[in-house]
């Protein structure tokens, strides 16, 4: 039961992102500002987290300095982006194609990683290969959901009494199809902003606090110039209040508790590997409950984003299998030279 739980957190929490999208999909379409929604969201979640973080830290709290609240101001905006990215993109599409487009990240982390130098590129390495080819191949599949919609495939019937004119209905799919692209290359440079901050300043609890607390900020700075209507600001009883505390509670503090949990205990490549299950559930959920229309390019390009998806991931496996296998041999030849040392000695 225990070796499960990991399992089953990360099953909970990527249906929390596929029910978080179509409910924020469900609000917007009823007038909720994902601007709006991104501040209410946020500050909720700083609310719960802000506490939490000093209570997990209460005894042994690295000094927080100026250089670490910078980084993490930073780290917030790319996570702010993001957030507005990834409202406003399935806004204007759907939130099948917004799960799709989650698998761009580990790519766009890739690339990255190569510019940034933290990881190196070389093409005899089995490993760099599957990761340079995943990243192709992962980018042709976003260009596919994004620019290719194709046939309807379930619920045809939804497109032919569509009051939304086909031209205006393909922009709106392309925009929303580039807007989450960018959420995802924004995600992953929050991935790579976050490893350098973690290594710097180890307190995890402490550093979501004020990440939460800074992207509320910039949250209210962004609706503060987008929304001028009072009206919008208001909370109603209804979609928007529901997408609102969904969002702050589950889809920010409980996945977010979950995804740490398990990646203490599994790792990353173990919570990664669930990613292109949130298309599934987004499809499932969008197709029964909301009637969306599922098109036969949503279907090839989410394919082809898999594919590339795991053949990144496949990469990183083998070379984190290398990496622990020259760790052992390393500890080995270490272990085997310590008595040869020893012998040496006593025979002196």
């Amino acid at each position: 039961m225990e070796s499960s739980l990991p399992f089953m957190a990360m099953v909970l929490a990527v249906t929390a992102l596929a029910t978080g999208m179509i409910i924020s999909k469900m609000a917007m379409s009823t007038g909720t500002s994902f601007f709006i929604l991104s501040f209410y969201s946020n500050a909720l979640a700083t609310l719960i987290l802000f506490p939490c973080g000093f209570f997990f830290h209460r005894s042994k709290r690295p000094p927080l300095t100026f250089s670490i609240l910078w980084r993490i101001f930073l780290l917030a905006l790319f996570g702010y982006i993001a957030d507005v990215g990834s409202y406003a993109g399935i806004n204007y599409s759907s939130p099948t194609l917004g799960t799709a487009l989650v698998n761009l990240v580990p790519g766009f982390t890739y690339i990255l990683a190569i510019i940034f130098r933290m990881e190196g590129l070389n093409c005899k390495r089995s490993s760099d290969v599957a990761k340079s080819a995943g990243t192709v191949i992962s980018i042709v599949g976003a260009s596919v959901v994004t620019f290719y919609k194709g046939p309807a495939i379930i619920n045809k019937l939804q497109t032919l009494h569509s009051p939304i004119p086909l031209l205006s209905s393909q922009q709106n799919w392309i925009l929303g199809g580039i807007l989450l692209a960018m959420a995802a290359l924004s995600t992953a440079s929050w991935c790579i902003l976050q490893s350098s901050i973690l290594k710097m300043y180890p307190a995890e609890m402490i550093v979501v606090a004020f990440y939460c607390l800074f992207v509320t900020l910039q949250a209210l700075l962004g609706a503060l110039i987008a929304e001028r209507d009072v009206a919008a600001w208001r909370l109603h009883a209804d979609m928007g209040l529901v997408a609102i505390i969904y969002a702050g509670v589950i889809n920010i503090t409980f996945r977010l508790f979950l995804m740490s949990w398990c990646l203490l205990r599994t790792g990353p490549l173990f919570v990664s590997l669930f990613n292109p299950l949130t298309i599934v559930i987004a499809v499932v959920i969008g197709v029964i409950f909301q009637g969306e229309v599922l098109y036969f390019g949503s279907i090839a390009g989410a394919i082809v984003l898999v594919a590339g998806f795991y053949a990144v991931i496949w990469g990183r496996a083998e070379e984190e299998k290398t990496k622990r296998k020259n760790e052992s041999n390393n500890a080995e030849s270490s272990g085997h030279e310590v008595p040869l040392l020893q012998d040496q000695i006593e025979e002196a």
